[in-house]
């Protein structure tokens, strides 16, 4: 890369040569960008910041918050409640929608977002982030409700996460590819280090939490064994494998090497479709997968066409490179 080229360049470019984002688009992706910035230094600072550890409080889905969530949460809503941008946001960490207060101007826009995933890596310094979701506010919709959140994955208009890791890394699509930000401190800013990224078709490589194997269905775990008989099995070739607990961190490793990302249905909970949430972790998650020339279904459909009912609705994830995602999928609707 000849020079240099900062995230606000990156977008002012795909704004005015590209056509591909309106100016709204830029300004609030660049305000969920500053937004990074902030999480990544509460991060950082860790203990010396008085940031780890629970906050002895659960979320909507029961899960016993770490005050870094709630931080990463409160710096996302006072980052983007004032710059006119948005009609409201959604948060995995909020029981309901947070709509604009009357005193900010509302713009066009819907922002979901999961502020800290990975929360059980905070405390050992491990792999988290923040995954985050554009939509277009319904043209119909006069008051923003809780049902204009509820649209398919292809529908959004851009996507994107923060991982907080030896570098902050910014990863983001506007549906034309996926680029790679890395924040240089020195400058304070987003800058590229990779445009038009691919993850390979095949992969030997595979991410699935193991001690959940008991609970499995059958088609994973045929597919888990295969994998795991190597060159002597049916698959021909040895796999690796890789589990962080932190979905970023695992979508990171197969954007950058590619691979495949397993967090299926079991019968530990068997009324729930999966563990992971639709709206704030497997839609922006499954488009960047897309972008980068992946695939992403919930074992039986792709996960982008998936029409949700409610605003925490959970689902199966099975995303990486394609033909190692066509085959799981494969598997399962072969029953």
């Amino acid at each position: 890369m000849s020079s240099k080229i900062s995230l606000t360049r990156y977008l002012v470019e795909q704004q005015r040569s590209e056509g591909h984002i309106p100016s709204q688009l830029r300004l609030l992706l660049e305000v969920v960008a500053r937004a990074c910035k902030g999480i990544s230094q509460a991060v950082n600072k860790g203990a010396l910041g008085g940031v780890l550890g629970t906050a002895h409080s659960e979320n909507v889905q029961g899960e016993v918050q770490k005050k870094l969530d709630i931080i990463a949460n409160e710096v996302l809503i006072e980052a983007n409640e004032w710059g006119g941008h948005l009609a409201a946001m959604a948060s995995e960490e909020m029981d309901s929608i947070y709509v604009v207060p009357n005193r900010y101007p509302q713009g066009e826009y819907l922002l979901l977002f999961d502020p800290l995933d990975g929360s059980s890596n905070i405390d050992i310094n491990g792999g988290i982030g923040t995954i985050f979701s554009v939509l277009k506010k319904p043209e119909a919709s006069a008051e923003v409700e809780e049902k204009d959140f509820l649209q398919a994955g292809k529908q959004q208009v851009a996507a994107g996460y923060c991982i907080y890791g030896p570098q902050t890394t910014l990863v983001l699509t506007v549906g034309d590819g996926v680029a790679m930000f890395t924040l240089d401190r020195e400058q304070g800013s987003f800058m590229l280090i990779e445009e038009n990224v691919q993850i390979p078709r095949d992969t030997q490589e595979f991410a699935i939490n193991m001690s959940n194997m008991r609970h499995w269905d059958a088609p994973v775990k045929r597919y888990i064994d295969e994998c795991l008989q190597g060159k002597e099995g049916p698959r021909g070739k040895d796999f690796n494998m890789r589990w962080v607990a932190a979905m970023v961190a695992d979508v990171h490793r197969i954007l950058s090497r590619g691979g495949v990302f397993m967090y299926p249905w079991d019968r530990r909970e068997p009324d729930k479709p999966g563990k992971l949430r639709l709206l704030y972790e497997a839609n922006p998650m499954s488009w960047l997968i897309e972008q980068a020339g992946g695939a992403a279904t919930n074992t039986r459909q792709r996960i982008l066409d998936i029409e949700p009912g409610k605003l925490h609705e959970r689902v199966s994830v099975v995303l990486g490179s394609k033909n190692e995602v066509e085959r799981i999928t494969r598997y399962h609707t072969a029953q």
